[in-house]
């Protein structure tokens, strides 16, 4: 009894709130939505609900609690207008993010991408692809190229720091499947809560350090969030039901639910769906992340496009 007595109460000195939201966050990304509960926890914690609420408060708060964990690292904070993209090698070479599709150049900037020393960061990004930056492609010693904030360094342009934000979003909804419908449902019912000021606060000050007029901060900023989190929520989606055996890997049933598409779009009358069969095979062959960033820019050239001379 004794012994029990010890070991309970070293389970309640040990648990914290921080500790419960990463519990949270690891069963979310392991089951969903549908398996946050104050059981599964209870059961994870070996704790009782008492103990997880007088925490947390309840389970409403924990979702919120561990979508705005995510976001913290996703978005480093505080966002600074001119981060740092390295300590030498320039501007230009260390945190350079060409067009999608592009490739030779390092692209963009990844969360764990770094990009220091000098000469031309190549291998931050998939296959070496401008545009896109992976997850821990070390391309040099110092200076993160991913980082929204951060000092030190020439200042880096405020398309890289949006396409940062962006891919920084992509990223985490890609890692954390529930977290895009949690991102768009805050957005929609609790834009005064932490998460929606962050991403507003990340991505509007380099569109006003681009020259967007005053008057059009919040439309120019809302329309790059919303094509953000749609293609996010998109692309954090599941295709449930794939034709054919296909093993349980995600680039296997992914290249099979594209060829589907891809032969159903070429199988329509011609004359009817033109366009169709001329762009099926690109729309089979597109790479995700690429396509993303490419959306972005689009949006980025027609800010640049529109702004005062």
């Amino acid at each position: 009894m004794v012994m029990r007595t010890r070991q309970s109460q070293r389970r309640r000195q040990v648990l914290s709130r921080e500790r419960i939201v990463e519990t949270a966050i690891e069963l979310l990304d392991a089951g969903g939505e549908g398996a946050l509960t104050v059981r599964a926890l209870t059961e994870r914690l070996s704790t009782g609900a008492g103990a997880i609420y007088h925490h947390v408060g309840n389970m409403n708060e924990l979702g919120q609690a561990a979508t705005e964990t995510v976001i913290a690292d996703a978005l480093p904070w505080p966002v600074a207008s001119g981060g740092g993209a390295g300590e030498s090698g320039g501007a230009e070479e260390a945190g350079e993010t060409g067009g999608a599709g592009e490739t030779g150049k390092a692209g963009g900037s990844g969360r764990a991408g770094k990009a220091g020393e000098s000469g031309k960061a190549e291998g931050s990004g998939r296959a070496g692809k401008a545009g896109e930056s992976g997850k821990a492609g070390k391309a040099g010693e110092s200076g993160k190229a991913g980082e929204v904030g951060g000092s030190g360094g020439p200042r880096e342009r405020p398309e890289d720091r949006i396409r940062a934000v962006a891919l920084g979003l992509y990223d985490a909804a890609t890692e954390h499947s529930w977290l895009a419908s949690r991102l768009a449902a805050q957005l929609i019912r609790e834009p005064w809560g932490a998460v929606t000021p962050r991403i507003f606060e990340s991505m509007g000050r380099p569109l006003r350090d681009l020259g967007v007029p005053r008057g059009d901060w919040f439309t120019t900023t809302s329309t790059l969030v919303h094509y953000v989190l749609g293609a996010t929520s998109q692309n954090a989606q599941t295709a449930d039901d794939v034709p054919g055996d296909a093993p349980p890997d995600t680039e296997e049933v992914r290249a099979a639910f594209l060829d589907t598409a891809s032969r159903a779009w070429r199988d329509l009358d011609p004359e009817e769906y033109p366009f169709l069969h001329d762009i099926a095979d690109q729309m089979r062959a597109h790479e995700d992340r690429a396509q993303f960033l490419a959306g972005v820019d689009l949006i980025l050239a027609g800010v640049t496009a529109s702004r005062p001379r």
